[in-house]
């Protein structure tokens, strides 16, 4: 007997035996009703029947075995990709999701194997059977993973909302310690708060801002004409006191006048310039050039040191990435590894890019920003 065929004659106990499986996974399935826990269940091993009663050549089923099956513009949502939605949505873990398809594959081939005796079963069906599975559990697992993010991000954007309040009472609160003849132990602990406050709103707008790209919101750029080297030596002005071991040297060449939004351009500059303190030779200078071109502006941040790997340039300004110094003992600075991910979207939303180049004993960053918005 085809697998297909049995699949659809025996479909009411293949799913009695997916339901008492799913039944299992607790704490997740302990408030879910039997119709919830076959979900999808039954369009899924229909979908598997039909796959394996259409004729297949080698090479869409190699395609198929690597997870290169094409999906059709404006298709409708698959059961799997719907299973793992919902499983999500009703808390299974992804352990508990990929469980049910591994029980699922089992019971299925021992059910088919056992109608077949004494005849064998057909060794193409059981390869078939086990791409499609397969394919199913990609399916939903890309959906379960998509929900998880989702969600996530969500929980991220409103926590990082809630935060704020509080920790600018914690300011302000530390502010007013500060400008209080209460003593020196008074205002050193008020200094130390004040410190801790500024890393905190810096994590936190680091957060902010990854959930805001992450969700596909994007950058909220707010345009304005100003100077971009006025801008900068304000920033400089304010590294320089929070790094006064460190020489921060900014050039400007040019005019550097056009339409950016001034607060994300000296954030771009605060990370960058952070980053190359951070990674750079200790005792060396961290060099700003501002370069005035015909269209755009070029920043170029230069700190001396040992060069970056090829592998890592590759992906240094991916998000959660961060130096390999940070991986020595006693060399976490508390930060998330979002600072050169964040100057990478600044620059993006206004059009332009960054780019990182190292060797021998240099590294630089070198971001371009048009002058005026790209039409």
């Amino acid at each position: 007997m085809r697998l297909a065929n049995f699949i659809l004659r025996e479909i009411k106990p293949i799913l009695a035996e997916w339901e008492a499986f799913a039944a299992t996974r607790l704490p997740a399935a302990e408030k879910l009703t039997p119709l919830a826990l076959r979900d999808h269940a039954e369009q899924i091993l229909r979908a598997i029947a039909k796959d394996l009663d259409t004729t297949q050549t080698s090479s869409e089923q190699s395609a198929k075995s690597r997870g290169e099956v094409a999906k059709r513009i404006g298709a409708p949502e698959t059961a799997a990709q719907t299973h793992g939605l919902l499983r999500a949505k009703s808390g299974f873990d992804i352990n508990q999701m990929a469980s049910e398809y591994r029980a699922l594959r089992a019971s299925v081939l021992r059910m088919w194997i056992d109608a077949c005796a004494p005849q064998p079963p057909d060794a193409d069906d059981i390869i078939r059977f086990n791409e499609a599975i397969d394919q199913a559990l990609a399916e939903s697992i890309s959906y379960y993973s998509a929900r998880t993010e989702q969600a996530r991000d969500l929980f991220l954007g409103m926590l990082g909302h809630d935060m704020r309040t509080p920790l600018q009472t914690i300011q302000l609160t530390a502010t007013h310690l500060a400008k209080m003849n209460a003593g020196q132990r008074v205002s050193d602990a008020a200094t130390r708060l004040m410190k801790s406050g500024a890393l905190m709103q810096s994590l936190l707008d680091d957060m902010v801002e990854f959930n805001r790209i992450a969700l596909g919101v994007g950058l909220p750029v707010n345009r304005t004409h100003c100077d971009m080297g006025k801008l900068f030596e304000a920033e400089v002005a304010q590294l320089r006191a929070a790094y006064p071991q460190r020489r921060i040297e900014l050039e400007v060449h040019g005019s550097a006048v056009g339409s950016w939004d001034g607060l994300y351009l000296q954030r771009l500059l605060g990370n960058l310039v952070t980053n190359a303190i951070k990674y750079g030779a200790q005792g060396t200078p961290v060099r700003v050039n501002l370069i005035g071109q015909a269209h755009d502006v070029v920043i170029e941040v230069h700190n001396q040191g040992s060069p970056i790997g090829p592998s890592m340039l590759e992906s240094i300004f991916d998000p959660l990435r961060r130096g390999l110094q940070l991986d020595e003992p006693g060399r976490s600075d508390g930060s998330l590894g979002l600072g050169l991910h964040i100057s990478r979207e600044v620059a993006k939303a206004h059009g332009g890019d960054i780019e990182a180049r190292s060797e021998q004993n240099e590294t630089v960053f070198i971001t371009r920003l048009p002058r005026e918005p790209r039409l």
